[in-house]
């Protein structure tokens, strides 16, 4: 086994906007005044480049971890980026591990040479940390591993705006937590616009939006616009999983003057995988709970004119009565297709006012041709079975239609019409890969 080298230095630092910043080695116990010259390890930080005239915008700030000199101090301003600690003399840091003041580990990479660590995400302000670094040198054909200890503070964050992000889905106010089909997508509602032509803040923000699921699952936000963002998996949730969603933009610096701000956290659970699969060649509907079919519907669609949309769509909500008029969909009054009507047991899947429900007045078409204004009608009877089956977030999928396809973001919830490839194209983080804050199932850690 390598033996400990004696390096106990212990280092603090404060990250604070317009101070000076000064970094002394602790004494060993027992001893006397500190003699820094003999200081084996400090921590020493790199100024902002000239000519910066703001906060530095991490990763050019960058902890070293040097070798024996003098305290240095160096004007500094407030580090609410990605933080790094880089190694400047031989050797490599063989582990690395960064805790805020709960314990809570900072995620992290080393460099594959072993020369540099730097965290996932940004830092916020006014928080402690402590770092633990092991570092591996070669010393006369061995190794020795050297250990060290950083307390590290990043300084408040000046006056300014505050963004928040508000989690959804929730019903009626409250506080969201329950359950909900495996096809509802996650949503964040931001309080200030995040600009796409601000991609380092929209990456700030998508960084800190943390998503966990159980079981695992692999998953990215996409941004809608400059205020929303969607978060679905690859695929659908798994069945009876425990979804998590929570912000760690708690004083982070999105941008110029905006700094995050606390925000509530989301709980939500998914049920039974249901599926409905309109088939409107067919006439049928097809109802699957967990891949097993349980009820086949003979139903009736969009004819002509009115045809209903294809691709997958997501329930919104039910409603044991609504009141459905043609004239919400531009069909004038004393027309041939004008209809008022109040209608039983209707299943939104679009905000337009498309529905499945009762249709008591089509029964003779239901099965064998299309008729309505969009909707898909079925028997009183099997309506009612229908609205007691699904719930809000479950599937409903339309093939072989012949109306323009479900969008994905204006009319509910399209989302699942875009190919993966597609959705990552939406991420600040690049399509290439996961990024951080996404559900993979065990994410990184929080702050």
């Amino acid at each position: 086994m390598a033996s400990r080298s004696s390096i106990k230095g212990w280092g603090a630092l404060s990250l604070a906007a317009g101070a000076v910043l000064t970094v002394n080695a602790a004494q060993p116990p027992g001893a006397g005044a500190p003699d820094v010259r003999a200081a084996p390890a400090l921590v020493s930080v790199d100024a902002c480049p000239a000519g910066d005239g703001g906060l530095c915008a991490v990763p050019r700030r960058t902890l070293l971890l040097d070798g024996p000199r003098p305290p240095i101090s160096l004007d500094g301003r407030t580090a609410l980026g990605p933080v790094g600690l880089a190694l400047r003399t031989p050797g490599r840091l063989a582990d690395v591990t960064v805790t805020d003041h709960k314990g809570h580990r900072v995620a992290g990479a080393v460099s594959a040479d072993g020369a540099h660590w730097t965290s996932t995400a940004p830092l916020p302000a006014d928080a402690r940390y402590t770092a633990r670094l092991v570092v591996e040198r070669a010393d006369g054909g061995r190794f020795r591993h050297q250990r060290a200890r950083l307390d590290l503070r990043t300084g408040a964050a000046p006056k300014g705006e505050r963004l928040t992000a508000e989690f959804g889905p929730t019903r009626g106010g409250g506080s969201g937590d329950a359950t909900y089909g495996v096809g509802q997508p996650l949503t964040a509602e931001l309080s200030h616009p995040v600009p796409a032509t601000d991609p380092e803040a929209r990456r700030s923000v998508e960084r800190a939006l943390d998503v966990r699921s159980t079981p695992r699952t692999d998953g990215a936000w996409h941004w809608v616009g400059p205020t929303t963002l969607h978060y679905r998996p690859r695929t659908y949730w798994p069945a009876h999983a425990t979804v998590r969603v929570h912000s760690a933009l708690d004083r982070v610096r999105v941008a110029d003057g905006l700094y995050g701000a606390p925000s509530a956290p989301l709980t939500l659970t998914t049920g039974d995988r249901v599926e409905a699969v309109t088939d409107v060649t067919a006439h049928t509907m097809t109802v699957f709970r967990d891949g097993r079919v349980i009820r086949t519907i003979p139903v009736t669609t969009g004819k002509e004119g009115y045809r209903t949309r294809g691709g997958i769509k997501v329930v919104l909500g039910k409603e044991a009565t609504v009141r459905m008029r043609g004239d919400s969909i531009g069909i004038t009054r004393g027309s041939e297709d004008f209809y008022d009507l109040k209608v039983r047991w209707a299943t939104r899947v679009t905000w337009s006012g498309e529905y499945l429900h009762a249709a008591p007045w089509s029964l003779d078409a239901q099965g064998s041709e299309d008729v309505s204004h969009g909707c898909t009608g079925m028997s009183t009877e099997d309506a009612a079975w229908f609205y007691g089956t699904v719930r809000e977030g479950d599937l409903v999928r339309v093939v072989h239609a012949y109306g323009e396809p479900m969008s994905p973001f204006d009319n509910g919830y399209g989302d699942w019409n875009l190919s993966w490839a597609e959705w990552r194209r939406g991420s600040a983080l690049g399509p290439a890969s996961p990024g951080a804050g996404q559900a993979s199932g065990a994410l990184r850690p929080a702050l």
